[in-house]
């Protein structure tokens, strides 16, 4: 992976209560990622990025909410997530 790609890759944090919670139970960090990103992509960024050795990457694609503005419908973009377990006793600094 080149290593423009690996900057782009991991767009942001995720930070829910559901996250915070993955986090505590087991080593799990959730990320916003490109729709075209594949799991060995995201396991090189994360561990290039914060030094970790990552054991294990679940991805799934949140489908986009439709809204509307008065007369007008409108869909929000989907997008991909993804939840990255690291080894034990290794943290990610994301806060």
């Amino acid at each position: 992976m080149s290593g423009a790609r690996t900057y782009t890759l991991i767009k942001k944090a995720v930070v829910t209560e559901k996250a915070s919670d993955d986090t505590a139970k087991r080593n799990a960090y959730h990320f916003r990622v490109p729709t075209n990103a594949t799991k060995v992509e995201i396991r090189e960024a994360i561990e290039r990025l914060f030094e970790v050795q990552v054991t294990s990457v679940n991805t799934l694609t949140v489908h986009g909410k439709v809204r509307r503005r008065g007369y007008t419908a409108g869909r929000k973009s989907d997008w991909k997530k993804a939840m990255v377990t690291v080894a034990e006793g290794q943290t990610i600094d994301i806060f």
